[in-house]
């Protein structure tokens, strides 16, 4: 990986570690459900992201489908909470 390549999978590792912080206070912050579940669903994208660009920093190709799997199991979340909130029931 070239130098200048480097220095922008940094950069971007740094802004999103630093979008997790106001991730999770929103997260801890609201009160309704359905902001919750945004939050929740914004943090899990954040992690894919911080997840991929660690694979490609390490060269580990296998840490993509740790990645791949956590947006399987968020987008399932996703409809179960969404599901919840708007019927009262999961399934």
């Amino acid at each position: 990986m070239s130098d200048w390549a480097f220095a922008s999978v940094q950069i971007a590792l740094i802004i999103l570690i630093g979008l997790l912080l106001p991730c999770v206070w929103r997260l801890l912050q609201s009160r309704k459900a359905a902001e919750r579940l945004q939050a929740v669903d914004l943090l899990t994208t954040l992690l894919i992201g911080i997840i991929v660009l660690l694979a490609l920093v390490e060269g580990v190709a296998f840490v993509v489908d740790i990645g791949i799997a956590l947006a399987a199991f968020s987008f399932i979340g996703t409809l179960a909470i969404a599901r919840y909130i708007s019927d009262g029931r999961l399934f």
